[in-house]
């Protein structure tokens, strides 16, 4: 299950649909994408939503580094890459993210 975690006013997860379709395409993956609206501090904290947009492959964060991360709230994410600072994750992070589920029993669907 893919997962798009964003909040109202933070313009970085538009587009972000599409991208991760073509990425799907290209690895031979046929997935749902569902998008999901964080819409208090509460819930940004339940959620463990370190800001828009977080991607998530089966529930896990796409960032290799999310894990240690704690700063959790209503906020536009930036990412960390060895290109610079981003709005939304390298495509790179999230096809190991979809690599790594299509190995696991409960992973997505590859493609007839």
């Amino acid at each position: 299950m893919i997962e798009i975690l964003y909040f109202d006013g933070c313009p970085n997860h538009e587009g972000l649909d599409g991208r991760i379709r073509s990425l799907l395409a290209a690895v031979g993956l046929d997935e749902t994408i569902t998008h999901r609206r964080i819409e208090s501090e509460e819930e940004a904290l339940a959620e463990r939503f370190l800001g828009s947009p977080t991607v998530r492959v089966n529930g896990v964060d796409v960032d290799p580094d999310a894990a240690s991360q704690s700063a959790y709230g209503l906020m536009c994410r930036v990412y960390a890459t060895d290109d610079g600072l981003r709005g939304t994750p390298p495509d790179e992070w999230i096809v190991n993210a979809l690599r790594r589920a299509a190995t696991e029993p409960s992973g997505p669907t590859p493609r007839l």
